[in-house]
């Protein structure tokens, strides 16, 4: 029997999230914090639109949320009108969502009280990989509810793998961001050094591209830093969120992560210059400013016409 499937949280992830599950022939329950949105997506397909979390627990067997951050989670979870008001024995929630590996366990301590189990899901891939269902998903809990969720996961994403217990998801998923803003700043550093030391940014991605240095996260990044069209896939308030995560968790296992905490800066720098809403490949322009340099054959200088190192 196919299981009815609850969906929380429609913004830039999960609305194409959705869209895949009611394209594989899913009947599905949706809610958003703005209803309109639950209601327009619904008719597109085998969807009904329901007014609370708990109305989508009452009326599901599994229900996946897609939603910002921890307290947001929280909230729809633990809150008036809840998920837990309406979840029932057997049902599986899995989180999606990027949260705190503590506030992940202190919610599966509550669904478990209720005879329910959840997973932690966090995925990887952004607004393309949503899109595309290629997202790849870190998964934690049991491998029984691993292995119900599995279809759903199939359509989703494009590779799942079950990483531990409760909470090693959102720990892997700390780990995965952590690698990816560290290598946004790597690549900005160097296509700011390249440059402005005369190479063409296509050419330096080319040849980097071709030795250990080429990474998915330049290619798939690497239009954006050339046109320094920075509509949002992923957010940089996003993603300083993320390494705030990835920071209190090498706090709370003693693990010293001092470039982490550096880069945690340059996205706070960035916010501070109001940023926040762009993706978080936007970091470039921050490198530039510090080199007073902009990259690609249009780029500017920041400098004064009158020399090259000011006064």
């Amino acid at each position: 029997m196919v299981e009815k499937v609850g969906f929380i949280g429609l913004g830039i992830m999960g609305r194409p999230m959705v869209k895949n599950l009611m394209d594989a022939g899913y009947e599905l329950v949706l809610q958003n914090r703005s209803p309109e949105k639950a209601k327009e997506l619904a008719e597109e397909g085998n969807a009904t639109a329901a007014g609370s979390p708990r109305e989508v627990a009452e009326a599901c067997d599994i229900v996946i949320t897609m939603l910002p951050d921890s307290q947001d989670v929280a909230a729809v979870v633990a809150g008036e009108d809840g998920i837990l008001e309406g979840i029932s024995e057997g049902e599986l929630l899995v989180d999606m969502s990027t949260i705190s590996p503590v506030v992940t366990e202190e919610l599966s301590e509550k669904i478990r009280e209720r005879g329910a189990s959840m997973l932690d899901a966090p995925v990887s891939g952004g607004d393309v990989g949503a899109i595309e269902g290629a997202l790849s998903i870190m998964v934690g809990g049991s491998e029984e509810d691993f292995e119900r969720a599995r279809p759903l996961f199939d359509v989703m994403g494009k590779a799942a793998t079950h990483v531990g217990p409760t909470g090693a998801g959102q720990v892997v998923k700390a780990c995965n961001q952590i690698v990816v803003a560290l290598t946004i700043e790597a690549v900005s550093e160097a296509l700011v050094l390249g440059s402005k030391g005369g190479v063409a940014p296509e050419k330096l991605v080319e040849a980097l591209s071709g030795g250990l240095a080429g990474s998915a996260v330049m290619e798939a990044k690497k239009e954006k830093f050339f046109s320094h069209d920075f509509e949002p896939g992923f957010r940089i308030e996003l993603h300083h969120k993320d390494l705030g995560i990835a920071l209190a968790a090498g706090r709370e296992y003693g693990v010293a992560l001092p470039v982490t905490a550096i880069v945690d800066q340059m996205l706070e720098a960035s916010m501070a210059k109001g940023r926040g809403d762009r993706d978080h490949s936007a970091l470039l322009s921050l490198l530039e400013e510090g080199a007073q340099h902009e990259i690609g054959e249009g780029g500017r200088s920041f400098l004064p016409k009158e020399g090259t190192h000011g006064a």
